[in-house]
């Protein structure tokens, strides 16, 4: 039992939600307007626990989308998070983004937003966009139960063909989904972004059951190395002089 504050910075949306007890008593996200990430998360923490009447240092615990997503907002998500934690003396939870993905899908399906036809055969494919044409994916049972590891996946017209030939019902979600659209016309396709969340009942169990990352020394998951692509133009070289007539 405890008051956990999540946050989720890994793709286009920016996503703050603070809970109790497992019960998420307020949220405060982007609505996909830009990755102004830094700018927004310090202000959409102050407003979910201002507008609870609480203070940072009654917090529990702080969790954290962990990866795989956006190198730069993954880092500023997991530093804000390990700053807070290191301040106060609170533990740090590493949330699987792809597992909080799958979250949010089985809450919408009790709620009845999303329909699942047969959820005993029923697969998740949360993904999250890696550019082009490629994918971070992980597949998940409808209990939240991994089926493979994570991966970066470059679709095709062949992806998940072993499960739709079983006849299993496949659906497919997050900002890499709409990639799939044509490759697959199979799949159900539904729409789900992510979100702090669907971190909050994993971060609640993962408190209970006393799983921290080390604040010191956790990295979010990448899955990809950071690239810095150097301009072929020499910063030290000097314009062209220009002749004079």
């Amino acid at each position: 039992m405890a008051l956990i504050l999540s946050i989720e910075t890994g793709t286009e949306v920016c996503s703050v939600a603070l809970a109790k007890d497992g019960e998420m008593i307020s949220l405060r996200e982007s609505s996909g307007e830009g990755r102004a990430h830094a700018n927004n998360l310090a202000l959409y923490i102050e407003e979910v626990l201002r507008g609870n009447d609480m203070d940072a240092d009654e917090l529990d615990a702080v969790a954290v989308g962990g990866g795989p997503g956006s190198y730069t907002g993954l880092r500023i998500g997991v530093s804000t998070a390990k700053g807070i934690c290191y301040a106060l003396g609170r533990p740090l939870i590493a949330v699987d983004s792809l597992q909080a993905l799958a979250s949010i899908a089985m809450e919408e399906s009790r709620a009845g937003i999303v329909r699942i036809e047969r959820p005993e055969a029923a697969v998740l494919a949360p993904m999250i966009d890696a550019r082009r044409m490629e994918v971070y994916t992980r597949l998940f049972d409808t209990g939240l139960r991994p089926l493979g590891e994570t991966g970066a996946h470059i679709l095709t017209e062949e992806s998940f063909a072993d499960i739709l030939a079983a006849g299993r019902e496949l659906l497919v979600f997050g900002n890499g989904a709409q990639k799939c659209a044509e490759l697959l016309p199979a799949a159900t396709f539904v729409r789900i972004a992510s979100s702090a969340r669907g971190l909050v009942a994993l971060a609640e169990e993962a408190y209970r059951a006393g799983d921290f990352a080390d604040v010191a020394y956790y990295e979010p998951y990448y899955l990809k190395d950071f690239v810095v692509t150097k301009s072929r133009r020499d910063p030290l070289a000097r314009p062209a002089a220009k002749s004079e007539k």
